[in-house]
């Protein structure tokens, strides 16, 4: 077997993976702890580390406007096309934090860009497109179930990434 048929079945076994986690995300989706808040990340983080920061990116925003379209986009839809973005962006940074880290590190930025930081971001924005619940309401009511959430997402991604590390390699 030459180079060229290794990574074409690389692909396609990661593009398998993307859509299982995709399809996991989506039953995470259904797990909701408040409103659009759910456990949908914690494939998108899982994806960071088994396949790569931007196949993390991927499954996590997909992740997202799962959760928002199951949910009824109950902050409106450009409040959660922003939210996908961080998501994705997040998960990317999960992941390149923990190449260049560990893991460790990489989880409490993770919980802290996704639990406090992606809150902090929606203050103005949600003022600005005066929703009912806007600015620091809106950051008080939403950053502990975040917060709270984020933890669970990423370090149930990370403890399930290091039982099975070893036991499959497909980079």
């Amino acid at each position: 077997m030459n180079y060229k048929n290794i990574e074409v079945k690389k692909t396609t076994i990661k593009l398998v993976y993307t859509s299982m986690l995709i399809a996991i995300s989506l039953i995470g989706s259904l797990i909701k702890i408040q409103g659009s808040i759910a456990l949908d990340s914690m494939a998108g983080f899982f994806s960071a580390l088994f396949l790569g920061p931007a196949y993390g990116a991927l499954v996590a925003s997909i992740g997202h406007i799962l959760t928002a379209f199951t949910s009824g986009f109950p902050l409106t839809l450009p409040i959660h096309i922003i939210i996908t973005l961080q998501m994705g962006l997040f998960a990317y940074i999960f992941g390149v934090v923990y190449r260049k880290s560990n893991g460790i590190l990489a989880s409490i930025i993770a919980i802290i860009l996704n639990g406090i930081g992606a809150v902090l971001i929606l203050v103005p924005v949600t003022t600005w497109l005066k929703l009912p619940l806007h600015g620091w309401t809106f950051f008080y009511a939403m950053v502990g179930p975040l917060s709270l959430t984020s933890a669970v997402n990423v370090v149930l991604a990370y403890i399930i990434y290091k039982s099975i590390e070893n036991k499959f390699s497909i980079r």
